[in-house]
């Protein structure tokens, strides 16, 4: 990683002077979030935190399940998963699915007028109920063997990626459900042997989101960006305390 990794970038740093407007994903809000200092560092700055690696596996339970999902929306007809938890609704079919679903494209997106900022966020899935209400899906993959909930700390990410989507597609003019779903699936691990294939356990968590906090974040991450004073660390960032610790040894 270290031969590539550049810490240091010249592209996609914000400019308080500018009147191009500046777009901001999803997960850069979700940065601001963790660790107002980092996220400066990074939008303001240009100094991002290390990569990390990728997910292959997640990939690829999220492409086949996207392929899987694609059939019944081509048909019309719901997935069996949506029959056996009595979920009235399809997958949701539109000519703009796919750049939704492209983070290169940046998938959905909304100019809020007022920072200049453009919100970015592609999602996994959406289906439609008969009202015509978007149903926001995303995908998640783990292995392990305790019930599969949405309860633990860590999760909160989750929930506002959620979130953020809903309050995309709702600034985008679409009626959205306050009710999402995870698909979740669980490598099962209690195979007797692993026989060149891993099974999964596929389970649906509804989730009722509430995006009344996304509007107050993207002006405070604005604000945030227009500062000339770099932010002060949380308390929980691993990031900052690294360099904290590594700088204090140095110094």
């Amino acid at each position: 990683m270290s031969k590539f990794y550049n810490p240091k970038r010249s592209r996609n740093i914000f400019d308080p002077v500018s009147k191009t407007p500046f777009k901001l994903s999803r997960s850069k809000i979700d940065n601001f979030l963790s660790c107002p200092k980092c996220f400066y560092l990074d939008r303001r700055l240009g100094i991002g935190q290390p990569p990390g690696f990728p997910f292959n596996l997640n990939k690829a339970v999220d492409t086949l399940l996207k392929k899987e999902f694609d059939i019944h929306r081509a048909a019309g007809n719901p997935h069996p998963l949506m029959k056996a938890y009595k979920i009235d609704a399809i997958p949701f079919k539109h000519e703009n699915m796919e750049k939704w679903r492209d983070a290169l494209s940046e998938g959905i997106q909304y100019f809020h007028e007022p920072t200049n900022l453009i919100i970015t966020g592609a999602i996994d899935d959406i289906w439609v109920d008969p009202q015509g209400n978007l149903i926001i899906v995303d995908y998640k993959a783990t292995s392990k063997s305790s019930e599969i909930n949405l309860d633990a700390e860590w999760q909160g990410g989750y929930k506002r990626q959620m979130e953020i989507y809903q309050w995309l597609f709702r600034k985008n003019d679409f009626k959205v459900s306050d009710t999402g779903y995870f698909v979740y699936c669980n490598g099962n691990a209690d195979k007797e042997a692993f026989d060149g294939k891993l099974e999964f356990d596929i389970k649906l968590l509804p989730y009722k989101g509430d995006d009344s906090w996304v509007e107050k974040t993207v002006f405070d991450a604005h604000k945030c960006l227009m500062g000339n004073e770099i932010p002060k660390m949380s308390a929980d960032c691993d990031f900052c305390r690294y360099r904290e610790a590594a700088g204090g040894i140095e110094r």
